[in-house]
């Protein structure tokens, strides 16, 4: 396992009273990744972040980040921060004050420029002097996201840090960790929320009752259900029974003012359709690629039939509730 490679997770276990919360975990983020951790809520993410940051111990299975195991030493935390589930500070203190306990506690000796950094990047510095007590959720979120900031990290861990946002914190929550992945650094996101890692992540690992179902690229994700294509023609019940006869199209479905949608073997086996619509009489108003939605693709590797199919053999390309700062000294 690499020295070099921000977390790499193999066979990972944990058990509760019977109950499997995470079966059998692989997954690697590399460096500059803004990597998303998708599932539904009780998928078993939050229990996997914990044993990645060494806060419980796994059943079975193997850890390393950069190299080193976090169960074997809080050392090998070095270099990484941020919260899981959600950070928690002191209400009748105030932000700076805050942020100058988990330094010392930290024993990082931050001064007022350090905290002064953090408290900008997280667009907090005009309220330093407020009570976190008269915070929203969104602001205690950007605060615990500052507190993480003052180690400097290589790689920062979020548990679902939108949940609870309205849309505008929502909205800068994504900015900002848009912000510190430019900087170089890598981002370990768990979340249930589709829209947040379809605009952050350029890689996910999908999990389902604790079971990764895939591990890539969302452009590799997509590329596994095919391209369909919308079809809109001046008689489309002529234009059905043309697609149906036609090789190289496949599954042309009519649906009642929407016109045809069908999947192609080739884009080939599309020009030759559109030759053919013409022959029948079937003039083309629309014809247009469409592609599956994330939402699409989640659901099929969580839910029913096909998430059952693929829980049993992985695509390729929790337990008890405490909140938790994971910063190390």
């Amino acid at each position: 396992m690499s020295a070099e490679t921000p977390v790499e997770v193999r066979g990972l276990v944990k058990r509760y009273d019977g109950l499997v919360a995470v079966d059998r975990v692989d997954l690697t983020v590399d460096p500059g990744d803004v990597f998303g951790y998708l599932g539904p809520n009780g998928a078993g993410k939050t229990t996997s972040l914990r044993m990645m940051l060494g806060l419980i111990t796994p059943d079975e299975g193997t850890v390393r980040v950069f190299g080193r195991d976090p169960q074997a030493s809080v050392d090998a935390l070095e270099g990484v921060a941020g919260f899981v589930e959600a950070p928690r500070f002191y209400p009748y203190l105030n932000a700076r004050t805050n942020l100058e306990l988990c330094a010392a506690l930290d024993g990082l000796g931050a001064g007022r420029r350090e905290i002064d950094e953090v408290l900008d990047t997280v667009e907090l510095r005009d309220r330093a002097r407020d009570r976190v007590g008269g915070f929203s959720h969104g602001m205690r979120q950007r605060l615990g996201i500052a507190g993480a900031l003052l180690r400097r990290p290589r790689l920062l861990v979020l548990d679902e840090p939108a949940t609870g946002l309205d849309p505008g914190g929502m909205r800068d929550m994504r900015q900002l960790i848009r912000n510190l992945a430019a900087t170089g650094m890598t981002v370990l996101l768990s979340s249930h929320l589709l829209a947040e890692v379809e605009e952050l992540c350029n890689r996910v690992a999908i999990v389902r009752r604790g079971r990764v179902v895939y591990e890539g690229t969302l452009a590799d994700l997509r590329a596994t259900a095919g391209t369909r294509y919308r079809l809109r023609t001046t008689d489309d019940s002529r234009a059905q029974a043309v697609c149906q006869a036609q090789p190289g199209i496949e599954s042309p479905t009519l649906t009642a003012g929407l016109g045809i949608s069908f999947q192609a073997a080739s884009e080939r086996a599309v020009a030759e359709l559109s030759m053919a619509l013409t022959e029948a009489g079937a003039l083309i108003i629309e014809m247009a690629a469409t592609h599956a939605s994330l939402e699409d693709l989640f659901f099929a590797l969580t839910e029913g039939a096909a998430g059952e199919g693929a829980a049993g053999e992985r695509a390729t390309g929790g337990g008890p509730s405490t909140s938790d700062v994971a910063v190390a000294p």
